[in-house]
C-alpha cells in the first residue's frame, strides 16, 4: 500500500500550524493616546482593583494580556464563576491536632504561585456571572489581599472584568459591598486601534510616569479637593443607591472617596489629563459626585479675586466661558465686601478685559451688579464707557425677549 506525502512527513502540518500560529501572535506595540489604557495603568499604579466593563469579545482579556506582558508581571487568570466559594475563602485542612492548633485555611494553587513569584496581575474574569455566595467570598480578597491563611505580597495587582447583566452568560447583579471595593471603567473599542492591532501593532501600556518633585504637592492637593468637597456637601460622604443595578456600580462611601484621594495623587503627580481623571473619578464614586468633585477642582485653581484686584493689568483670566464667570462674580463679590474707589476701579478694569479677550455676554451681569456698587463721590473710570455698550444691548434683548413672550 503506497505511503501517502503527509504519512511520509509525519508531524511536519502540525509544526508548520505553530509555525503560522507564532507568526500571527507575533505584535508589536506602539506608543499612542488611549484615554482607557492610561486610566487602568494609572488605577494599577495606585495599587487598587479595577472592574472592566464591557461587552463581550471588545478585547478586555487582550487588553489584560498585553498590560501584563508590558509590566513584566505574570498573568494569573481565575474564572470567578467557575470556582466555588471555598477557593477564595480557602480549604479547611485538619491537622496533627486540630483543638490545639486549629484548622487552617489551606489556598488555591493560584494564590500560592503568586505568592512564590512575589508579583503579578490577577485577573479576575466574568465577575458578573459569579453567583451571590463566591461574589462574598471573594470580598476578603480584593480589599484585603487575603486567600485562604495566605496574603498576596504587594507586588501583586488585581483587575476584573465583567459583561453587562444583559450581555453576560447566566449573569447576576454585583453585590453593593464587592462593587463598592473597584474603581470601575467603561471598555469600549475604538475602531482605529482595532483596525491597527489586526494589521500588528497594539498601543503601548506603560505605567504613569510620577514625577519626584511633585509628590507631597500632589497628596496634599488630593486631599484638600476630597476634604473641601465633603466639608461643604456632607450627603456625599455616603450614598447607597436605592436601585439594585446602580448598587453595582460605583457610588460613593468613605471607602471609596479613599479611592478617589489616592488616584487623584497619583493623576496630580503624573500630570494626566482631565479626560483620564474624569474617567477614574466617575468610575470610583458615581457619575454625579465625581462631576461635582471635578468642578470644585476647577473652582480650587481659579484665581485669588484680591489677587486680580491687587494687579489687574497681571491679571490672565481662564478661558473656559463658565470658569471666567465664576471669577468675575468673586471680583464683584470682593468689591462688595470691601468696597473702596480703587478696588472698584480696579474691577472695571478686569471686566473690560474679560469683554477684550472672550464673550461679551459674561460682562453683563457683573458690570451691572458694580455699577449699582459705586458710592458717593466716586470717580466713573473711562473704561465703563467700553462696557455701557454691552450693558445696553443686553438689556435691550432681554426687553424685546419679554415682550414677544407677552404678546404669544
Amino acid at each position: 500500500m503506497p505511503v501517502s506525502t503527509m504519512d511520509r512527513t509525519s508531524g511536519a502540518p502540525l509544526d508548520l500550524a505553530a509555525d503560522l500560529l507564532a507568526l500571527l501572535h507575533d505584535t508589536a506595540t506602539e506608543p499612542r493616546p488611549d484615554t482607557q489604557l492610561e486610566a487602568l495603568t494609572l488605577a494599577v499604579s495606585a495599587d487598587l482593583p479595577v472592574l472592566l466593563w464591557g461587552e463581550p469579545g471588545i478585547g478586555k482579556t487582550a487588553a489584560l494580556s498585553h498590560l501584563a506582558e508590558a509590566l513584566d508581571l505574570p498573568l494569573t487568570t481565575v474564572i470567578a464563576s467557575v470556582h466555588e466559594p471555598s477557593d477564595f475563602s480557602g480549604l479547611p485542612v485538619v491537622g496533627d491536632d486540630p483543638a490545639a492548633q486549629g484548622i487552617p485555611m489551606a489556598p488555591p494553587d493560584w494564590a500560592v504561585r503568586l505568592v512564590r513569584a512575589g508579583k503579578g496581575l490577577l485577573f479576575l474574569d466574568e465577575l458578573s456571572t459569579a453567583p451571590p455566595a463566591v461574589q462574598a467570598a471573594l470580598l476578603r480578597l480584593v480589599l484585603e489581599r487575603r486567600v485562604g491563611a495566605l496574603r498576596l505580597p504587594p507586588g501583586v495587582r488585581i483587575v476584573a472584568a465583567a459583561n453587562p447583566r444583559s450581555s453576560a452568560a447566566d449573569g447576576w447583579e454585583l453585590s453593593a459591598p464587592l462593587a463598592n471595593r473597584f474603581v470601575h471603567l467603561q471598555w469600549t473599542y475604538d475602531h482605529e486601534v482595532v483596525v491597527r492591532g489586526l494589521g500588528g501593532t497594539w498601543p503601548q501600556a506603560a505605567l504613569p510616569r510620577l514625577d519626584p518633585g511633585l509628590l507631597h504637592d500632589a497628596v496634599a492637593f488630593s486631599r484638600r479637593a476630597v476634604c473641601t468637597l465633603l466639608a461643604a456637601r456632607p450627603g456625599l460622604v455616603h450614598q447607597l443607591p436605592k436601585n439594585e443595578a446602580r448598587r453595582g456600580g460605583a457610588w460613593p462611601s468613605p471607602r471609596s472617596w479613599e479611592m478617589t484621594l489616592r488616584l487623584i495623587a497619583f493623576a496630580t503627580a503624573a500630570c494626566t489629563s482631565r479626560e483620564v481623571l474624569s474617567m477614574l473619578v466617575r468610575g470610583t464614586v458615581g457619575d454625579g459626585p465625581g462631576l461635582e468633585l471635578l468642578a470644585s477642582l476647577d473652582r480650587m485653581d481659579l484665581p485669588d479675586p484680591e489677587a486680580l484686584l491687587a494687579d489687574p493689568a497681571a491679571a490672565v483670566l481662564p478661558e473656559r466661558g463658565d470658569l471666567r464667570q465664576t471669577v468675575l462674580d468673586g471680583v464683584v463679590e470682593a468689591v462688595r465686601r470691601r468696597p473702596e474707589q480703587s478696588r472698584w476701579d480696579a474691577a472695571w478694569a478686569l471686566l473690560v478685559q474679560a469683554l477684550e479677550t472672550g464673550a461679551p455676554d459674561l460682562v453683563v451681569v457683573p458690570a451691572t451688579t458694580l455699577a449699582a456698587l459705586r458710592r458717593d463721590g466716586w470717580q466713573v473710570p473711562a473704561a465703563i464707557e467700553d462696557l455701557a455698550g454691552v450693558v445696553s444691548l443686553s438689556q435691550r434683548a432681554n426687553r424685546a425677549a419679554v415682550g414677544a413672550g407677552t404678546s404669544r
